[in-house]
């Protein structure tokens, strides 16, 4: 018999349009929801923008949708956290020559580990949030298995952000916009008349509201100016400091008067060097990962065929998957894929299901 705890869901709630409508489509579906808005960012000087997650503007929107639907709404203070585990960690992987997603690190640490726990600790049987992905149970031998599938929008699918999901977090976890596109979320939230309908998305790191990352990290980081060489190790020019580059970029490198294009091909913080060159030099057939997570919980027991996806926006490529052991993988791609970026996401996936995923350490060329 079900009981009033099984019907139990805290909806994280960002004050935008898309959590607001998943927290109505749990309430007209009988469960019993709860909001919850995450404080997660402050310092001295911080204007986030107006749809940031971090703004006011969202608290009282969230708010409102809360009192619209006759619902309880609360505030909860994540600050620490959220300084400690996604943005220090920003901070250290810049520093480190990587181009990190703090997306990921917030849904890992402190969406669907923290936020997730105290859902727990409070009594409630789920929690939901507005991601445009699917859930999927299904009985094996017996037992319950919880597979993540791309979001029917496929252009705003959001699976590759929640590639690090286990069967642990799927059994407590609600998407309920999974199966509908952003213009039905519009609408549907229009028809109901919730106070966040139009509210415009947010396109920049919370955190970074101006979308001036460099200034961001230049603050933190003692960056200070190096060589930039070209592939024979020659010196062209002088960078302003590492983080301030990322692979693939073309732009700002002062590098005018050169015969043909050069584009950032790697940074070396070892060396204090960022490496230029062809554009053809960003092309990689391999790259290896580590902090590897198979949403099954089941390590591959040999090579696997797969399509992996090296970054949020990029369409996913057919390819190997090769396991090396204790949480890391080796991907051979069919073809070449432009601009491989360590510290980013490579996800797995196999037709709409994602396996898997992990944090890109190092790329290379088969045989190399």
């Amino acid at each position: 018999m079900e009981t009033e705890r099984d019907r139990s869901v805290l909806v994280a709630m960002s004050g935008g349009v898309d959590s607001s409508l998943a927290a109505a489509l749990l309430v007209e579906q009988g469960y019993r929801v709860t909001g919850v808005t995450l404080h997660l960012w402050a310092e001295e000087g911080f204007r986030p923008a107006p749809t940031s997650c971090c703004s006011l503007e969202a608290v009282e929107g969230a708010r409102r949708v809360c009192q619209q639907l006759g619902i309880p709404h609360y505030v909860f203070n994540f600050r620490e956290a959220f300084q400690r585990l996604v943005v220090e960690e920003f901070v250290r992987e810049y520093g480190r020559g990587r181009t990190p997603n703090p997306c990921l690190a917030c849904n890992r640490w402190i969406k669907f580990r923290l936020l997730l726990e105290r859902a727990h600790r409070l009594g409630f049987s789920y929690l939901a949030t507005g991601h445009y992905a699917c859930i999927r149970r299904s009985e094996e031998g017996g037992e319950v298995r919880y597979h993540l599938w791309r979001g029917r929008d496929r252009g705003k699918d959001q699976s590759y952000v929640l590639y690090m999901l286990g069967q642990a977090e799927l059994s407590h976890l609600l998407f309920p916009l999974g199966e509908m596109t952003k213009a039905e979320v519009r609408r549907e939230a229009a028809r109901r008349g919730l106070a966040t309908a139009g509210r415009p998305e947010s396109q920049e790191i919370c955190f970074i509201p101006d979308g001036d990352y460099r200034h961001f990290l230049s603050a933190r980081l003692q960056d200070r100016p190096g060589p930039i060489r070209d592939l024979s190790g020659r010196v062209l020019g002088i960078h302003r400091g590492l983080s301030g580059y990322t692979v693939g970029q073309r732009k700002g490198l002062g590098l005018s008067g050169q015969p043909y294009p050069l584009f950032v091909v790697a940074l070396r913080p070892e060396e204090n060097a960022l490496i230029v060159g062809p554009e053809e030099a960003l092309l990689k057939s391999v790259l290896e990962t580590g902090a590897v997570s198979f949403i099954s919980g089941k390590w591959p027991e040999g090579p696997l065929r797969v399509e992996a996806k090296i970054r949020y926006r990029t369409p996913e490529a057919p390819g190997w998957l090769f396991p090396l052991g204790e949480g890391r993988v080796r991907v051979e791609f069919d073809t070449p894929q432009r601009a491989i970026t360590p510290g980013q996401a490579v996800v797995f996936y196999r037709g709409e299901e994602v396996l898997g995923g992990g944090i890109i350490e190092r790329v290379g060329e088969v045989g190399g």
